[in-house]
Parts: C-alpha cells; structure tokens; sequence
C-alpha cells in the first residue's frame, strides 16, 4: 500500500518510484472491435501561422477556451468523440502538435523546448485566454509546463495518463519488458530504424495502449501524418526526450518545476484514471491524491494509455461534471 507524505518533494518522488512499475507494456484484451468510438472526424481544418509554419487546429462551441493537447503518435482525430460532449460547455479547440496530424513538419529537432514555444506561441495567436487545459501524455507535460509558466491565463487543468513524477533508471523498472523496449527506442540506429523505418509507435505501440480493437478506418486516420518516413522524425524524438533517470537532464528541469508548480497551485485540477493505466498507475494516482491541492479524480474502469479510444463518453462526462463543480462554487449566493 502506498505510504506518501502529504507535501512530499519532487526529489522525494524520484526515490519513491524506484519502488514501483511504471510504464507497463500491457497485451490488450482484444475482442470484437467496438463501437462506443466513431471513426468519422466531421470537423473542418483550421490553420494559422504559428514561428513561420501552419499548426492545424479544430473547433466547436462557444465561450472560455477549452485547450485539447494530445500525445505521441495522436493527433486531433483521438479526440473526435470527446468535442462534441465538451463543445456544450465551452469554446473546445484541439491542436495538432507541430510535426504531428495535419500540421506543418518543419526541420527542427522536434525537442520538447520546441513543442513548448511552438504551443505557447499557438496560444499567443490564436488570443486563447481563461483556459482550461485538457491534456493526456506529452500533451500533459506541455500542457503542465505551459500553466506553471503563464497561471494567470489557466482557469484549470484536466489529464490522464500524465506524465506527473520522474522515472527511475531503466535496470530499476520492475516491468523488464517495457525497460528492453525504450532502451531500444533510446538506442540510436535500432529506435530509428524500429520508429521512423517500421512505424511502430503507430502500427503497435497506438493498439497496445487500447483495450478495444481500432478499426481499420481509425488505423488509416493515425497512419495518414506519417505516410512518408522523413514525417515519423517527431514520432522518434517523444520517447528520447522522456526524463528517465534524470535525462535528457533539460527536460528533467522542466518536469521537477511543474512538478514543484501542481504541488503548490490552487487551481482546479482533474484526474481521471484507470486501470491498470500505465504512466498513471494505483500508486501515482493515490501520490496525486495525497499531495496535489484542488484534485478531484475520477475513477473509468478498464484501461490502458490511450483512454480516449475506450472512454471518450467516460472522459467528457467528468470533465463536464468537474467543471460544473468547480464554476457553482464560485457563483454568489
């Protein structure tokens, strides 16, 4: 059972990890394929110019901004189930990361410096104030970094399977297989050839993290931004810039401030979760739990990483319920 002080340190964090699995590679239940997640994405692109390249970009509804960050290899298409539940309570907009979806793949290191300025410039130009961020895997750690930086612009922040606490190193994780698995993305020549040659962060890793099987129309919207190899370099660069044991030491900076930042910040915060889950297990949720101030969390059943494929109705129904909790308590009277 998990034992964390209330108000534990960032460096205290990293030592408790040590102790737990993180990551797990989870072979899903497969069975027949499932219709609780639509194929069709009926939302018109929008493009704006963003540091000299177009990022791509949908929306639906009306009022404070609702900000939709995806992870690695998605895209807006993993939250077309979603925006419509949202779209009742607010101005929903989901982005595509530059380099990934439809947005522009310009030649840079796709570092996660680059990421950052890239979605803090988005939001400079689109004029997004009062924000609610609604984040799921490197989405949360931008997202996250993003709001630690500019508070005062973010109403509140939303996520699942977040990267929240630092990894411990690769010899330490009790789960060997996913360890084997990103040392060998890690390694040069074999990660690129695994990422970028055999496109396996779309073609197995996307369906490992789902418990349902994806349809082959789904499969064709995740593999269309990636068709042509020389598109898969921002694919490669995610799992080469996870802070694992400290490296790459910059981004493993910039995790322990926002870290330091969720453990002190008043504003309204949403888990939601499942299991086994894989970067949000039993034990980060129960960390989250004792130590982040204004959490509320809610608990979606069976699940993996890639939540929006399984739960999307699960997933829009607790941001909607968290968001009418947190705006009632704020009316007069």
């Amino acid at each position: 059972m998990l034992d964390i002080q209330a108000g534990a340190s960032p460096t205290t964090v990293i030592f408790f990890l040590l102790a737990f699995s993180v990551l797990p590679i989870v072979t899903p239940a497969l069975g027949k394929d499932s219709h609780r997640s639509g194929a069709d994405f009926p939302y018109s692109p929008k493009y704006i110019e963003v540091r000299g390249a177009r990022m791509h970009y949908v929306e639906s509804g009306r009022g404070d901004p609702i900000l939709l960050l995806h992870g690695n290899p998605t895209s807006v298409y993993i939250w077309r189930n979603i925006i419509p539940l949202l779209a009742k309570h607010g101005r929903v907009i989901a982005v595509d990361l530059i380099g990934f979806g439809k947005s522009d793949k310009p030649d840079i290191d796709y570092r996660f410096s680059d990421h950052a300025a890239y979605l803090e410039a988005f939001i400079e130009e689109m004029g997004l104030r009062n924000i609610t961020l609604v984040m799921h895997d490197w989405g949360s750690a931008l997202g996250f970094d993003y709001a630690s930086k500019h508070e005062n612009n973010v109403r509140a922040v939303a996520f699942f399977e977040a990267l929240l606490v630092p990894l411990p190193s690769l010899d330490r994780w009790p789960n060997q297989t996913a360890a084997r698995a990103f040392r060998l993305y890690r390694t040069p020549e074999v990660g690129w050839d695994l990422i970028v040659n055999e496109n396996s962060f779309v073609e197995k890793r996307l369906q490992e993290g789902i418990i349902r099987r994806l349809s082959e129309d789904e499969l064709k919207h995740y593999r269309e931004p990636f068709l042509d190899r020389a598109a898969r370099k921002p694919v490669w660069r995610w799992p080469n810039e996870l802070p694992i044991a400290g490296e790459p030491a910059d981004v493993a900076a910039i995790q322990m401030h926002y870290l330091a930042w969720l453990q002190k910040t008043e504003i309204p915060k949403l888990l939601i979760f499942a299991h086994p889950g894989a970067l949000t297990p039993e034990p980060i949720v129960a960390w989250a739990k004792t130590n982040l101030p204004k959490l509320q969390s809610v608990d979606i059943g069976d699940g993996i990483h890639n939540l929006q494929e399984d739960h999307p109705q699960e997933i829009g129904q607790a941001i909607v319920n968290w968001m009418n909790s947190f705006e009632q308590s704020h009316r007069p009277g």
